[in-house]
């Protein structure tokens, strides 16, 4: 690896081990490491993958009760601290130690969840996300850090790879669970992931930090010096002078502007528009299924229809059972070209989303955007890995969180504020109540999240018919081209960016 103080770094891919040989060099910490990613993404994707249900679900019901253009305001705000956070967490990682940081971060959480289950309101929920957002920032660092530390050259596509597919089996089962205990009440999903991060306190009690006395070892030889150590915000400022960091952090964005629509605007947008009941009667006949572990494993909230969130969790369940293929798949493939194909066939996903509203063009869509996903974002951490001087591993890994600070910032704001524009079943029922006669000031009074009950009632027109008026009559599919065109300039930036690395290789073997 050439010198970092030039701004300079290593690009070359170094060849892989087959599957089973890189699988067998995985340590137990790697496994451990996985273990806390798995508790702390089932909790998280708990509450996640329901936020936007939760934000438009009447309050009547127990929801928050408001528009997606204001629960926008609340997801740009999560996204901000939760992504660049780690821009300087991840040296504190390094300096101070993993297990320190990791324990920090479970405490964060809990009272993150904590205050969205006591605190039902719009600024409860606000005041949850901010501090759930800090915990998940302060926590990054120090599992990625530790993942790179017991990995090397050889393993390293293997390790990311599995490493994304065992915490994506945190991430299906939580939105399952939480499809299920908000049926019951909303609280219910806040509390319960509170209870579910604290596992995580298990598992640090077995985790060994990898590298721990050689860092002891550094910060002992560095104070008897009495060398003033450079602030944490310098460092990291030095590094993000690098170009090859820059141009990624620009570049990649795009893709995780993709990534956090699916989980921020699809939600809404399956429950308005996509009619599940196609998918269970073509699997189990019109009347759906009565059996309990079907409705748990498919997301299913009545026995003829699937929630948002359950169908969204093919996604998670794809790569829970593929990944480690895609792994051996993408280790064939330089980097910057992995991440390439990955971010065309997410592109693609969307358009297709946005296409149609049958609900298996729907599932193909999510599929689709899966495969890219693992085929993107595994290798964009193993690239930034890669790269990374060793005493700054963590800070490395920090920086990867800018691409997706920058995109879901981006996304958090603009994909709610687009979907209350273009696919807003709660606004083009108002209309609607209007233009069959009912008073505006009547109809400016149903809370929010009603509005199409009312017009069921008001219009005595079955609600099937009813959403097919209203998405025949308006560009619902708009949303998803405005994104999917995002994913476009994303596909070509990186095409000159694969280029460029490729010309750094060639330099640095001359």
């Amino acid at each position: 690896m050439t010198g970092h103080d030039d701004n300079s770094v290593s690009t070359n891919d170094t060849k892989q081990l087959g599957l089973f040989a890189a699988l067998a060099s995985l340590s137990y910490v790697f496994w451990i490491c996985g273990g806390m990613e798995l508790v702390e993404r089932l909790a998280y994707y708990g509450v996640k993958a329901t936020a936007t249900l939760y934000a438009k679900d009447p309050v009547s019901k127990g929801g928050l009760g408001i528009n997606l253009n204001e629960f926008g305001t609340i997801l740009m705000v999560w996204a901000l601290i939760q992504s660049f956070l780690p821009v300087f967490t991840g040296g504190l990682s390094d300096r101070y130690g993993y297990k320190q940081t990791i324990f920090a971060s479970t405490v964060f959480k809990i009272i993150g969840y904590l205050i969205m289950g006591f605190f039902p309101t719009y600024w409860g929920f606000f005041a949850g996300a901010i501090v759930l957002a800090t915990g998940t920032g302060i926590f990054k660092p120090g599992i990625q850090g530790t993942l790179v530390k017991t990995t090397n050259r050889k393993n390293s596509s293997m390790a990311w790879g599995v490493f994304y597919q065992t915490v994506n089996i945190g991430g299906w089962m939580g939105p399952l669970v939480a499809a299920q205990l908000r049926l019951l009440a909303w609280e219910n999903v806040f509390f319960a992931c509170a209870a579910i991060i604290s596992i995580n306190f298990l598992f640090l009690m077995m985790y060994k930090e990898p590298g721990k006395q050689k860092r002891l070892d550094e910060a002992k030889k560095l104070k008897e010096s009495g060398e003033i150590t450079k602030p944490l915000w310098k460092e990291a400022l030095h590094e993000l002078k690098n170009p090859v960091l820059i141009y990624y952090m620009i570049i990649f964005s795009g893709f995780w502007f993709m990534f956090n629509a699916l989980f921020d605007v699809l939600p809404a947008h399956i429950d308005d528009w996509v009619n599940t009941n196609t998918i269970v009667q073509d699997l189990f006949g019109p009347a759906g299924t009565t059996s309990s572990t079907w409705q748990f494993f498919l997301g299913m909230n009545s026995d003829t229809s699937i929630s948002p969130e359950g169908l969204l969790n093919l996604n998670a369940g794809l790569i829970m059972i593929t990944c480690f293929l895609f792994a051996a798949l993408s280790a064939k493939m330089r980097a910057p070209t992995s991440m390439l194909v990955g971010t065309m066939l997410a592109t693609a996903a969307l358009f297709l989303i946005g296409s149609f509203s049958w609900a298996w063009f729907c599932v193909i869509g999510i599929l689709m955007f899966s495969v890219g996903e693992m085929l993107s974002s595994p290798k964009s951490s193993e690239f930034i890995g890669n790269i990374a001087p060793p005493d700054k591993t963590a800070m490395y890994l920090g920086f990867t969180q800018l691409p997706l600070g920058i995109g879901w910032t981006l996304e958090a704001k603009i994909g709610p504020a687009l979907y209350h524009a273009f696919a807003s079943k709660d606004s083009f029922s108002r209309d609607l109540l209007v233009d069959k006669g009912m008073a505006q000031s009547v109809a400016d009074q149903i809370p929010q999240g009603e509005a199409f009950d009312r017009l069921v009632e008001f219009t005595q027109l079955p609600a099937a018919q009813l959403t097919q008026t209203l998405y025949d009559s308006h560009n619902i599919g708009m949303v998803w081209y405005i994104m999917g065109a995002i994913g476009v300039v994303t596909c070509i930036g990186l095409f000159f960016y694969a280029k460029f690395i490729y010309a750094l290789h060639k330099q640095q073997a001359a």
